[in-house]
């Protein structure tokens, strides 16, 4: 009759059965304790390569676009260019600025740096106009833009376009002022080259008073002129008030009532 002793070692495995029973064992212990599966799979960021983070058990390049570097953004879990991002106008097309870390045309004066002006959708230090009232006093408008260069010369012209003077509060021709006109009118038709008139006014009366009257003077200017024969599209007016005005008595205030000329 077997013994006691004899049932153990019948029931105890040994050689491959051993063996078999002990890797079996071990799976069963590595899983219990929670081993994730191989890589790309994940449990905790530990689990992921540096830069990496576990998003749904998975190993992913970014949760969100903060985990991207700049100028990417985060697409389904994946750092991707910003189409268009800059850091600065160098990053740009000549024509377009960077405005809120993306190249694009300005709007506004506001979306340019440093006080520059917005001008056809890029920024300018100059400031566009279009007439010397339009610059700060130390500027003159040349070409469209404010500037302190002086203008490119004009070649010089066989003729010379006279000053009309005018009474005080007044913007109706004198008689002499007709004669003047006369002259200028020739000189205009032989050089027909474009020319602006000054309207100005002596440094009496409000700003605003002084504007309208230097307007109304350079537009009897114009108009007379224009029954001379000269075209309309020949003559521009500009408006100054009394901003030239250097006189201080009646006989210098006189020579500041006039309205002179500037070829273009």
């Amino acid at each position: 009759m077997a013994t006691h002793r004899d049932n153990l070692r019948a029931a105890r495995p040994s050689g491959p059965g051993l063996l078999a029973l002990a890797a079996f064992a071990v799976t069963v212990a590595l899983f219990g304790a929670g081993c994730p599966a191989s890589y790309p799979a994940c449990e905790t960021d530990k689990d992921c390569h540096t830069k990496e983070f576990c998003v749904a058990n998975k190993c992913q390049q970014c949760r969100d676009s903060n985990d991207c570097p700049a100028g990417q953004a985060c697409k389904a879990n994946k750092c991707e260019p910003i189409p268009g991002y800059c850091r600065s106008k160098a990053d740009c097309p000549a024509n377009q600025e960077c405005i809120a870390s993306k190249c694009k045309a300005c709007a506004n004066d506001k979306e340019c740096p440093g006080g520059q002006h917005c001008v056809k959708g890029t920024c300018s230090a100059k400031k566009p106009c279009k007439s010397d009232n339009d610059c700060p006093q130390d500027e003159d408008c040349v070409n469209g833009f404010c500037t302190k260069e002086k203008a490119p010369e004009a070649k010089p012209t066989p003729c010379n376009l006279d000053a009309v003077f005018f009474d005080f509060n007044e913007s109706a021709l004198t008689t002499e002022a007709t004669a003047v006109l006369a002259r200028d009118a020739e000189c205009l038709k032989q050089v027909k080259r474009p020319a602006q008139m000054i309207g100005h006014t002596d440094p009496r009366g409000t700003q605003e008073y002084n504007l309208a009257l230097s307007e109304r003077r350079a537009q009897s200017v114009r108009d007379h002129l224009g029954r001379l024969g000269v075209e309309g599209n020949q003559l521009t007016v500009l408006p100054r008030g009394s901003l030239d005005a250097k006189g201080t008595d009646e006989p210098s205030w006189a020579q500041d009532r006039r309205v002179d000329f500037a070829w273009r």
